[in-house]
C-alpha cells in the first residue's frame, strides 16, 4: 500500500474530500486555479480524469493542477488515454457492472504495462455505477448496469466479490451531476459487508448530503459538477463541514 493510498484510508475524526478536474472541460489555466481554490478551501485531493476526450489534454492539466496545489494528485481514468506520467497515484477501476468485458478487465490489461513503467502507485478499485448513473457519460460509455438505488443488497454483493478478489477500494457513483447521490442506505449497505474502503461521488452539493454518507461509511467524498459553477474556494470549505465522523 502506498503513501496516497495511506492518506485515502487514514482513520481519524474526519473523512476525506477530492475534487475532481476533467481534463476535455477545463483548460489548463482554469485547472490550475480550481487546484489552488480547493486546497485552500480544505480538500485533501485532486482527481483528474473523465469519461469521454479526457487524454486530449491531460497532461497540460495535471501540470498545471500541481503548480496551482500542493495536493496529491490521483488519475481517475476513463479509458487506457486517461493514464499519464506526473501523476501521485491512478485509482486502476474495474467497472464491475458493465454489460461489456472491456471496462471490466481489457482497458485495464491495456494500460497495465504504462502504468507500470511510469511506476504510479497504483489504487486497485472496484467502480459501480449506481442509479440514475447509467445515463451519465460514465453510464453510457462504460455499458453500466446500473444498481437500483432501493436495492443496496446488490451493491453489498458486488463490493463483497471485489474484496474477495482483492480489492482494496470499492468506488460508488451516482453519475457526474446525478439528480440525487448514492443513497446513504446504500453506502452502510456496502460498509456493513466489506473492509474495502469506500469512495462515493456524483450529484453531491451540500455539507449535509456529505455528512450523510461519511456517517454511512464513506472514507473519501468526490465532487466535480457542482464546483464548475464557480466559488470553489466557498463551497469546497462549505462541503468539508460534513467530513468530521461521529
Amino acid at each position: 500500500m502506498g503513501r496516497v493510498e495511506d492518506l485515502m484510508g487514514a482513520t481519524g475524526d474526519r473523512a476525506r474530500l477530492a475534487v475532481l478536474i476533467d481534463p476535455f472541460s477545463t483548460d489548463p489555466r482554469e485547472a490550475e486555479r480550481t487546484a489552488l481554490e480547493a486546497r485552500e478551501g480544505g480538500a485533501d485531493f485532486i482527481f483528474i480524469g473523465g469519461s469521454i476526450g479526457a487524454g486530449s489534454r491531460l497532461t497540460a492539466v495535471l501540470s498545471a493542477v500541481k503548480r496551482g496545489a500542493d495536493l496529491p494528485v490521483v488519475l481517475f481514468p476513463g479509458n487506457v488515454d486517461g493514464v499519464a506520467e506526473g501523476a501521485d497515484a491512478i485509482l486502476f477501476m474495474s467497472l464491475l457492472n458493465s454489460s461489456n468485458p472491456y471496462w471490466i478487465i481489457q482497458a485495464q490489461a491495456l494500460a497495465a504495462p504504462l502504468v507500470r513503467a511510469l511506476r504510479l502507485e497504483a489504487i486497485p478499485t472496484a467502480y459501480l455505477i449506481v442509479e440514475p448513473g447509467g445515463s451519465s457519460a460514465a453510464g453510457w460509455v462504460g455499458s453500466a448496469r446500473e444498481i437500483p438505488r432501493a436495492k443496496p443488497e446488490i451493491a453489498a454483493a458486488y463490493a463483497m466479490a471485489a474484496e474477495l478478489l482483492g480489492m482494496r477500494w470499492i468506488y460508488l457513483e451516482a453519475g457526474s451531476g446525478a439528480a440525487d447521490p448514492v443513497p446513504a442506505e446504500l453506502v452502510k449497505a456496502v460498509r456493513r459487508s466489506t473492509d474495502l474502503g469506500i469512495l462515493v461521488g456524483g450529484g453531491i452539493r451540500s455539507p449535509d448530503e456529505v455528512a450523510e454518507r461519511v456517517a454511512a461509511g464513506a472514507d473519501v467524498i468526490v465532487v466535480g459538477t457542482y464546483l464548475e459553477e464557480g466559488a470553489t474556494r466557498e463551497r469546497v470549505a462549505s462541503l468539508t463541514r460534513g467530513l468530521a465522523r461521529g
